[in-house]
C-alpha cells in the first residue's frame, strides 16, 4: 500500500506513520487529531480514496492519500461499506502503530462520505454503529472533510 504525500511524494505506510509521529513531536503541547476517510467515484469502475490527515488544532495539518481502482459494486450501499472498511482497516493499522510506540488512546476520528441530505440518509444509523462499534469516532457530512473533501479531490 502506497501513499501520495503533496509535500514528501510518495511513502509506504511504515514512512507515513514516522511523518506523522515527526508531525506531533515538532508540537508536542499542540492538540492533535489523526482523521481518515474515504471517498470513491463510480464511472467503469470505482475509484476509491483513502486519505490520512494529522491535524494539529489552530495550527496546520499533513495529509496522505492511498488510491485504488476495483470493479463496479452493484448498490450505494455496497459502495459506502466499502469505503468505510477501507478506512477502518487504515485505523486499525495505525492504532496498532501508536500503540507499539505509546500513543494509546490516541484519538482517531473516520470521516464518512454521508450525510442528512442525499442518498445515503438512510445508511447514516448502520455505518455509523459500524465505525463506532469498532471503537473509533464517526463523523458524517458536514463535519467529514476527511472524506467528502481531501479524499474527493483525488478520486477525480
Amino acid at each position: 500500500m502506497l501513499f501520495r504525500s503533496p509535500s514528501h511524494g510518495v511513502m509506504d505506510l511504515d514512512q507515513v506513520f514516522s511523518d506523522i509521529v515527526t508531525f506531533i513531536r515538532e508540537d508536542p503541547q499542540a492538540q492533535h487529531k489523526l482523521i481518515i476517510g474515504t471517498d470513491s467515484q463510480a464511472r467503469d469502475e470505482v475509484t476509491y480514496v483513502t486519505a490520512i490527515i494529522i491535524h494539529r488544532l489552530g495550527k496546520g495539518a499533513r495529509y496522505y492519500y492511498y488510491r485504488q481502482a476495483q470493479r463496479r459494486v452493484a448498490t450505494l450501499r455496497q459502495r459506502i461499506l466499502l469505503e468505510t472498511s477501507f478506512s477502518l482497516g487504515v485505523a486499525s493499522k495505525l492504532t496498532e502503530m501508536l500503540s507499539r510506540r505509546g500513543y494509546q488512546g490516541f484519538n482517531i476520528e473516520i470521516h464518512l462520505d454521508i450525510g442528512q441530505n442525499g442518498d445515503t440518509r438512510d445508511l447514516i444509523r448502520e455505518i455509523v454503529g459500524m465505525v463506532s462499534g469498532s471503537g473509533f469516532d464517526a463523523k458524517i457530512k458536514p463535519d467529514s472533510f476527511g472524506a467528502s473533501s481531501v479524499a474527493d479531490k483525488y478520486t477525480k
